[in-house]
This record gives C-alpha cells, structure tokens and sequence, in this order.
C-alpha cells in the first residue's frame, strides 16, 4: 500500500507538533511546517520533512507548496490547516490593519494553501482537507473579537469547500477544539500587549482585572481562554486520525466539553441565551 503523505501546519509545538509525531508514528509522511529555523531543526530532528511556512506571506505558501510537490511528485493525500493565532481585545480596541494581520495569517494564508494543494490531492486521486477551527468558531465570547471572526471564517469556507467537493472523491471536515493545553494563549497574550494599550481603553478596568489574573497564574491565562476542561493535544491527533482514516467522514469533529456544550447550544438555544452564557463566561 502506497504510504500516505500529510501537510500539516503549525508544528513549532502544541496540536501541530502532536499531530506530525502521531502520524509519523502511524506511518504517514509528514511534511511540517513553522516559521522560525530554530523549530525547523527541532522538526528535522524528530525525523520529519520540516518545510518554511509563514501564512501571511503569499509567497512563503506558494514556495512550501513547490517544495512539498517536488518532494512528493507533485502529490498530496491530506492537508491539515493548523497553523494560527488569538488577537484578544474588544473589537472597537482592534486597528483595521491589526484586523487584517489575524485574517492574513488565519484565513487568506489557509485559502491560499488548499487551492495550491487542491490539484496535488486530485492528481493523487482522493483525499483529505482537514481545517482546524475551534469552539470559537461556533460562539463568541468578548475580547476575543478578531479571532471569533476569522474562525467564522473558516466555518464558512470550509462548509462551502465540502459543498463544491461533494461529488468528488476529496472529503473536507473540520475539526473543533475547544480549551487545548498548548502554548496559545501565551502567544495571544503577546499578541494583545502588542496591539492594544489596555489604559487608553474604555474596558481598561477589565483588561486590567484580566491581566492582574493573568500575572498572578500565568498557566491559566484567562484574557484569551476563560474555559476549563481542558485536554492534551493528543485529543486532537485522534480525531484527526478518524478524519484522515474513515471512508466517510463526519462535516465537524468537536473536542473537549465546552465545544460540544456550544455546538449544541448554537442549534438548540436561543440567540439571547447564548449570549448571556457567552458574558458570563467571558470574564
């Protein structure tokens, strides 16, 4: 049996590097991807095939492609957009250019990905899209504006993807995670210090309460994700495997009990309802 190759985004740590060394270990060829040279040494080292990506670089993406394709023979069996980050802050904090760095990186850079992949999974004649979207991509919680919107934006191409794909033997299925013990929410922790001055805000009383919180237990940063019952990134890997492995594939997999609790809620409850749950649990 040909052995199965795999593109996999975001493997500096967390899901992504969970993920490539899961599936290594079951015998996929993993191409993984990050930014900094210094992480891909560290791929290299584990034995997988490290390949520069930087979402917000259109070129970057079209030079990770050509690479994998020239590796490959210009085939790919899956792809799993992984690769992104949280811009906390509330909405009317966040700059239009600020706004338009969280879509370049979680949104333009994953479309850009699948169409250059798209015909490598077609010359391999069936295949996997597999996009990483998360619970806020099903409900909002406040100052978490400009990521909820990207992930949106996710659930909506990626529906939209598997609609175009239906007759086709290509699957796309998106799979949510909810609250995920990884190194995100330090990095949108930078991200928010970087990008919004919390004195000159009108929530400034809340930015400072959040990060009082935050300096106190640094491993329970509550400015990006308040929820609890978190899981390992091994959660993910199994669920990704049942997306790559199935012959047919569930539209979603959810991860961890507040995204089951919130996909739920978004059938069944009304918006008012949601709401209120989302203030609550937004402090």
């Amino acid at each position: 049996m040909e052995q199965k190759t795999i593109l996999i985004t975001g493997c500096s740590s967390g899901i992504g590097l969970t993920c490539a060394e899961g599936l290594k270990a079951r015998g996929y060829r993993v191409f993984a991807t990050a930014r900094n040279p210094g992480d891909l040494k560290m791929l290299s080292d584990k034995g997988l095939e490290a390949v520069h990506l930087d979402y917000v670089d259109r070129n970057s993406v079209k030079a990770c492609v050509e690479d994998v394709s020239r590796r490959t023979g210009g085939t790919l069996f899956a792809l799993f957009n992984n690769g992104a980050y949280g811009q906390p802050g509330a909405m009317e904090d966040i700059s239009r250019e600020v706004m338009e760095e969280q879509f370049a990186a979680n949104v333009f850079g994953w479309h850009q990905l699948v169409n250059l992949c798209l015909p490598m999974i077609r010359k391999q004649g069936a295949g996997r899209i597999v996009q990483c979207s998360s619970v806020l991509g099903l409900i909002a919680l406040k100052f978490r504006g400009p990521y909820v919107a990207s992930k949106y934006a996710i659930e909506g191409m990626t529906d939209t993807l598997r609609i175009e794909l239906a007759d086709t033997p290509i699957r796309v299925v998106t799979i949510n995670p909810g609250p995920i013990a990884t190194k995100f929410d330090v990095n949108a922790r930078a991200a928010f210090l970087k990008h919004v001055d919390p004195k000159a805000s009108h929530y400034a009383a809340d930015y400072e309460k959040q990060l009082a919180r935050l300096n106190a237990a640094p491993a329970k940063p509550k400015l990006v994700n308040p929820a609890r019952f978190r899981l390992p990134p091994e959660s993910v890997l199994k669920k990704l495997i049942i997306a790559l492995e199935h012959p047919r594939p569930r539209a979603h997999y959810y991860v961890t009990v507040p995204t089951y609790i919130g996909a739920l809620a978004k059938r069944l409850l009304p918006q008012g309802w949601i709401d209120r749950f989302s203030i609550r649990n937004s402090a």
